[in-house]
């Protein structure tokens, strides 16, 4: 709630470092609620971590699949392939919603 200004729990959080140069920011990525997504889905906690993971790193990357029209969603489902990885995040919450 008090970074997303949403009241449900949310799976993964970016924060960006805001600078050009060093590290990208910071990925928070809550565990409990990543592992009870994952025997929901049907794969391992290390998986879904993964999942989060490389969703967390494109929002750092400047992604935002609120306001950029596929562009994140399209990205994430080519890395999801390359890595070897079920169902990106935004897959997921589009068929959702």
């Amino acid at each position: 709630r008090r970074f997303l200004g949403i009241d449900r729990p949310t799976d993964v959080l970016s924060f960006p470092s805001g600078s050009g140069i060093g590290p990208l920011g910071d990925i928070a990525i809550a565990f409990p609620y990543a592992r009870r997504q994952a025997e929901t889905l049907g794969h391992g906690a290390d998986v879904e971590l993964r999942v989060l993971l490389l969703h967390g790193v494109l929002h750092l990357l400047g992604y935002d699949h609120e306001t950029d029209r596929g562009r994140m969603r399209r990205a994430e489902e080519r890395w999801r392939a390359r890595l070897g990885l079920p169902h990106s995040l935004t897959g997921r919450s589009r068929s959702r919603a």
